[in-house]
């Protein structure tokens, strides 16, 4: 049973061979001599220079589009032009002229397994065919180029959004062949990539670029990589005209509320409650653009919680404003009260004033003993007994001078008038708005 197991799989291997081998010379019959004559003995599955140090591999990108970048998903979407370059003796012939060749040979080729490192996912377009090109040159130098979509993973920092500079990376990587035995290289340095001049995005503007060379660490080794670099600024006139002129108008509405007489009660606490969820729909749509599960601050909810907080402060502002309004002695009442409050002070001075004096009394007495200290000298116990007296006394002064500086501060903190609530508003939450967003745009902006 064994024996017939292993003959079968030994037919099975002599069939797919036979039929390769079918398949490679019939398709090298419909080839031109030329091209059939590069062809013969040639090996797809072997490098060039196998066994003969590494091949180097040019490339040089042309970039076609940025379609989106998305904050949501943390990537951009791209169409690119690459084109890679190396040199294969095995291709050589004689001539002057290169040869182009239908994209559909470079199945018959060797060609670098490149990768792009950090795609999420790409797609080779084939309308009306599949988009390849194959160059071969007299002395063996082959070009190859492809027509990529790919959408790349970017990591952004939005803290700063929508103030914000992003650096997104497009890496491309060898799959299988390490460092001994593929080495890439740009083309022209810098000049590598092109087409970045005539880009148009939506929302950003492209500030700088270039490219690096690198090596990829992995455990089965190390792996040549190409990065390039390009850095993006984003436009924030759509922010200002959609986001923060709406809040700033939303802040100045609320201050309307300080013009108007505190005694028309619906008319203020419509304006107030009206720009509190008016502010709180701006907010909830300002984010609907970002990722939910994000665990950092950006600039723009920073200046919508300085607006919200600005609006739901006059909207506080009025019910303190009331509040006072409502406990407020009227007219008719005033001249008792202020009577009232007369008493009082003058009965707190008077009982400072007797224990006073009442002091003043003790501390004389206190002086005549000690000048009649030699003539009569007092037993100790007798001295010791009117310092405690005094003591008690000199406590009790204390407390009520502090009892009466309190009652003069809460005197002071008591609004006479409720209507200089107002007043005071409508200079300190301008003032105060102005201050906060000199400070907001300047940190933001330059640091």
């Amino acid at each position: 049973m064994h024996l017939c197991s292993s003959v079968g799989s030994l037919l099975l291997v002599l069939f797919i061979s036979r039929s390769m081998d079918d398949s490679v010379s019939s398709t090298e019959e419909i080839l031109p001599p030329t091209i059939q004559k590069l062809m013969k003995g040639y090996n797809k599955y072997l490098r060039p220079l196998f066994g003969n140090g590494p091949v180097t591999v040019g490339m040089s990108l042309d970039i076609a589009s940025i379609d989106t970048i998305s904050e949501i998903n943390m990537d951009y979407t791209a169409t690119i032009f690459l084109r890679q370059r190396w040199t294969d003796e095995r291709l050589c012939f004689d001539g002057n002229k290169s040869l182009s060749l239908d994209g559909r040979l470079a199945e018959l080729l060797w060609v670098p397994d490149t990768f792009i490192v950090d795609s999420k996912k790409s797609f080779l377009h084939d309308i009306t065919v599949e988009n390849r090109l194959i160059r071969i040159f007299p002395n063996g130098t082959v070009l190859y180029a492809l027509r990529i979509t790919t959408t790349v993973a970017c990591s952004m920092d939005l803290t700063k959004y929508p103030m914000d500079r992003q650096t997104c990376t497009l890496q491309l990587e060898s799959w299988g062949y390490n460092v001994k035995d593929v080495v890439f290289y740009w083309t022209r340095g810098n000049q590598s990539v092109s087409g970045l001049d005539h880009l148009q995005l939506a929302q950003y503007t492209l500030e700088d670029h270039y490219t690096s060379e690198s090596e990829a660490v992995y455990e089965t080794g190390n792996y040549p990589k190409l990065i390039f670099h390009f850095k993006l600024k984003r436009s924030i006139l759509y922010f200002i005209l959609e986001t923060y002129v709406p809040s700033s108008a939303l802040v100045v509405l609320s201050w309307v509320s300080f013009w108007i007489s505190q005694s028309s009660v619906p008319a203020r606490i419509c304006i107030g409650v009206t720009t509190v969820l008016t502010m709180t729909t701006l907010m909830m749509g300002a984010r609907t653009s970002l990722p939910n599960a994000n665990c950092f601050i950006k600039a723009i909810d920073v200046y919508l919680g300085i607006c919200f907080s600005f609006i739901f402060g006059a909207l506080i502002e009025y019910a303190v404003a009331h509040f006072c309004t409502l406990h407020q002695p009227n007219a008719a009442n005033a001249y008792m009260y202020g009577q009232e409050m007369q008493e009082r002070e003058d009965e707190m001075n008077g009982i400072v004033t007797s224990i006073g004096s009442h002091t003043l009394r003790v501390r004389k007495r206190e002086e005549m003993l000690s000048r009649m200290g030699s003539a009569s000298n007092p037993t100790p116990s007798e001295s010791k007994e009117e310092i405690n007296s005094s003591q008690p006394q000199t406590r009790c002064t204390k407390c009520m001078s502090t009892a009466r500086q309190i009652v003069r501060c809460l005197n002071c903190c008591k609004v006479k008038n409720p209507h200089y609530i107002d007043n005071y508003s409508r200079l300190t939450f301008p003032l105060s708005f102005i201050m906060i967003n000199l400070l907001y745009w300047t940190y933001y902006l330059y640091f």
